[in-house]
């Protein structure tokens, strides 16, 4: 058997492994769902506890935010590491005003209940409330 074929059916078996897979979740959602769950309300935005290094408590979150921010002086108080360039990065606001990051700092680890996520954070210098 050269290569060709054994990779070739390598990704038969896989391709089949996947379907077979599909198929079995399929049936249990079908199972576990006897009838439709209530339709919620969107939340829009919540708030949640965090841990954040050795800093506790809680974050708004916004369900229509597609990046995360932090604010420059935030990171600076924690001592968070080093902030990689965002040249390029310009962040529209909602009344059309443009706002350039001081940086970014990839792959925090932030601690939500019990669950652990890395999170990027776009750093951003505004002026404290």
């Amino acid at each position: 058997m050269t290569l060709e074929e054994a990779y070739n059916e390598f990704m038969e078996e896989l391709e089949e492994y996947y379907e077979e897979e599909k198929t079995q979740v399929e049936e249990c959602t079908v199972c576990l769902q006897r009838k439709l769950p209530i339709k919620q309300k969107d939340p829009g935005m919540f708030t949640v506890s965090f841990c954040f290094g050795k800093v506790k408590g809680r974050a708004l979150c916004d369900l229509g935010s597609s990046i995360s921010l932090m604010p420059l002086n935030f990171a600076k108080k924690w001592e968070i590491r080093e902030l990689d360039s965002t040249h390029t990065m310009e962040i529209i606001l909602a009344d059309q005003s443009v706002l350039r990051p001081s940086g970014i700092i990839n792959d925090v680890l932030v601690k939500i209940k019990d669950l652990v996520f890395p999170v990027d954070f776009v750093i951003i210098d505004v002026e404290e409330d």
